[in-house]
C-alpha cells in the first residue's frame, strides 16, 4: 500500500468518493455528529475532544445503535505514543447462572433487566478527556447537548432502524418495565421517517449532569440512584456499588505484522484478536487479487478458524485460560493454516446475534488520531431506559454463557465477550490511521477484509469500505451482498461453501477509515455507503 501512489478512482459502486484533507478529519455513520467534532476541532479541540464530541453527539442522533448506557474502546494516537482504552464494564456482583436458570431460563436473554451490565460510555468520555482533552468535558459535550434539547431531523437510515425498532418492541416490550422505552423513544404516534424531527430533553439533562461531574454523577450520584432504584424495583441485578466500582481500564493494544504492516486491536474481552488470528493465518498465502475465487475461499476458511479459537478462548482477561501471545503466535497460525484445504470445511457451528454499534474515527492537523466505538448492542440495548433520563441500558450480558465449563461463563462481576473493536493500522513505528467496521460479529471480518483491501490490494479508503463485502453466518453458511460478483459465488459453491445472497435482516457493517500520509501529513478518509456516513473535513 502507497498513499502517495494509491488509487483515486473508485472501481465500486458508490455515490462518495475519497475526502482528501490537511488540517483535521472525522468520519462516522451520521452527518450531524461527523460536523460537531469537526466544530470541535476548529474550536482548538484535538482528536480526542472530536472523538468525544462526535460519540456524545452519537447517542442522541443514532440511538438506534448506541446510548449514554453503551460501552466504549478506543485506540488513541496521541504525540507519537499509541494507548488503549477498554471501558467495557461487568456483570452485577450478585448475578449468577445459579440465580438465571432458577427462573427458568435456559440462556441469558436479549432484553429486559438481565443482560445489563455496568455502562462504560460516559467513563470512557471522562478517561479519554482527563488524560488527553484540550477542552473540557462540558465543551465536548454541548453539541449533543444542544441537539437533544433543540431537536434534530433523522437521516435516513437512522429513521428506517427507528421505526422498524418501535414496531418490534411494540409486540416485543409488553411488561411495565419497558413502558419509559416509549416515553423516550416514541412518545407520540407520529410517522418515523426521514426528516422526522426528534427532541430527547431528558437525554440533554444527563449529558449536561456527566460534564459537570466528570461522570461522577453516573458512577455514585444522582443519576447512579436513579438507574439502580428502577432496575432494583424491578427485580435486576445493578446495584450503586456495582457502578461506583466501575473505572475504564487503560490497556496495551496487541497486534500482528501483516506483510509489513502492523494491524492493532483492543485485547480481550474485545473480539479484536480475532481478526488477527485470520491475519495471522493467510499472510502464509499469496493472493492475485480481491476478486479471485481462491482469495475468497482462503478468506472464508481462515475466518472461520479465527472465529472457533476467539469463541472457545475470549472473556474477561481475568478469566482466560488460553494467553493471547499463544493465540497470536506464528506457531499457531501455521497450525491452523495446514487446516485448510481446496474445500469448504463444516466448522463447529453457532449462530452470530445480530447488533447495533456506532464507529468514528479522528485526526487534527498535529498528527493525533484516534479509533472508538461505543454500541448498546442489538439496536436500542436492553429495552430498559431508565425514566427522566433518556439512559438506554446495554444489554452486553446477553453473550454470556449459562454452562459453567465455557470460558466466558456468567459469574458475578465479570466482563463477557465483546463484540465492538476499534482498528488501527502502523507502519514501522509509525501511524498510519484509524479504522472500524461496526456490526456485532461481522466485525472482525470487517477488519479482516479492509486491511486486505488496503494491504494486498492497494484500495483507497472509500473504494476499501466500497467493495462488496461477505459474512460468516455458521458451519458452511455464508452471506454475501446483492453486488458481490455471480461467478465467484458459484465457485464458492462448487468448493462446497453454501453462499446465499443478501438478506433483509442481513449486516455487512459500517465502516469509516483515515489513512494518513507520512510523507506529507495529508488526510485521506472513506465512510460508509451503508448507512448516513458522512466525513467533515477541513
Amino acid at each position: 500500500m502507497n498513499l502517495n501512489d494509491m488509487p483515486t478512482t473508485n472501481p465500486y459502486a458508490s455515490s462518495r468518493q475519497m475526502s482528501i484533507a490537511k488540517n483535521g478529519m472525522v468520519a462516522t455513520s451520521q452527518p450531524l455528529a461527523a460536523q460537531a467534532g469537526l466544530d470541535i476541532l476548529k474550536r482548538g479541540g484535538n482528536a480526542v475532544d472530536a472523538a468525544i464530541a462526535t460519540a456524545a453527539c452519537l447517542t442522541v442522533v443514532e440511538p438506534t445503535s448506541n446510548g449514554i448506557g453503551s460501552d466504549a474502546f478506543a485506540i488513541v494516537w496521541m504525540d507519537g505514543t499509541m494507548h488503549g482504552l477498554n471501558s467495557s464494564g461487568k456483570s452485577p456482583e450478585s448475578i449468577s447462572i445459579e440465580k438465571i436458570t432458577g427462573l427458568g431460563h435456559k440462556e441469558m436473554p436479549k432484553h429486559g433487566l438481565i443482560p445489563i451490565t455496568v455502562p462504560g460510555t460516559p467513563g470512557a468520555w471522562a478517561a479519554l478527556n482527563k488524560k488527553f482533552g484540550k477542552l473540557s468535558l462540558t465543551d465536548c459535550l454541548k453539541p449533543a447537548v444542544d441537539y437533544a434539547r433543540s431537536g434534530f431531523p433523522l437521516s435516513p437510515v437512522v429513521a428506517k432502524s427507528w421505526a422498524r425498532a418501535t414496531q418490534a418492541y411494540k409486540r416485543l416490550y409488553t411488561t411495565e418495565e419497558f413502558t419509559p422505552w416509549f416515553d423516550t423513544f416514541a412518545p407520540t404516534k407520529q410517522r418515523i421517517h426521514a426528516g422526522t424531527m426528534m427532541t430527547l430533553k431528558h437525554h440533554a439533562d444527563t449529558l449536561e449532569a456527566i460534564g459537570k461531574t466528570n461522570a461522577e454523577d453516573f458512577y455514585s450520584g444522582g443519576l447512579a440512584k436513579q438507574i439502580t432504584d428502577f432496575i432494583g424495583q424491578h427485580g435486576g441485578f445493578l446495584t450503586m456499588n456495582d457502578l461506583a466500582a466501575f473505572n475504564p481500564s487503560w490497556v496495551q493494544p496487541v497486534s500482528v505484522n501483516y506483510r509489513g504492516y502492523d494491524v492493532w486491536e483492543i485485547p480481550p474481552n474485545g473480539q479484536g484478536i480475532v481478526a488477527l488470528i485470520a491475519l495471522n493465518i493467510l499472510k502464509g498465502f499469496e493472493f492475485a487479487s480481491r476478486d479471485d475465487l481462491n482469495t475468497l475461499h482462503y478468506q472464508f476458511e481462515a475466518m472461520k478458524l479465527a472465529f472457533i479459537a476467539g469463541k472457545e478462548a475470549i472473556t474477561d482477561p481475568e478469566h482466560m485460560s488460553i494467553p493471547i501471545d499463544a493465540l497470536l503466535s506464528d506457531h499457531y497460525a501455521d497450525y491452523l493454516r495446514k487446516k485448510i484445504t481446496d474445500q469448504a470445511d463444516a466448522a463447529v457451528p453457532y449462530l452470530p446475534p445480530t447488533s447495533g454499534t456506532v464507529y468514528l474515527c479522528t485526526a487534527d492537523g498535529d498528527g493525533n488520531m484516534v479509533s472508538y466505538i461505543q454500541s448498546n448492542y442489538m439496536g436500542f440495548g436492553s429495552g430498559i431506559v431508565i425514566p427522566g433520563t433518556g439512559i438506554a441500558m446495554q444489554n452486553r450480558g446477553a453473550d454470556f454463557s449459562l454452562d459453567p465449563n465455557h470460558a466466558n461463563a456468567l459469574k458475578g462481576n465479570k466482563k463477557t465477550y465483546h463484540t465492538i473493536i476499534p482498528g488501527f493500522l502502523s507502519k514501522n513505528n509509525m501511524p498510519i490511521g484509524p479504522f472500524g467496521v461496526m456490526g456485532g460479529y461481522m466485525q472482525p471480518q470487517g477488519h479482516l477484509q479492509m486491511m486486505m483491501n488496503s494491504i494486498d490490494f492497494n484500495l483507497n479508503p472509500q473504494s476499501s469500505l466500497d467493495a462488496p463485502r461477505w459474512q460468516w453466518l455458521s458451519e458452511k453458511r455464508f452471506e454475501v451482498e446483492t453486488d458481490f460478483p455471480k461467478h465467484l459465488a458459484q465457485g464458492l459453491i462448487d468448493k462446497g461453501h453454501k453462499v446465499i445472497s443478501q438478506l433483509e435482516s442481513g449486516s455487512f457493517g459500517r465502516g469509516q477509515m483515515i489513512w494518513r500520509s507520512q510523507e506529507t501529513g495529508v488526510l485521506f478518509g472513506g465512510t460508509e455507503k451503508r448507512c448516513d456516513g458522512h466525513i467533515a473535513h477541513y
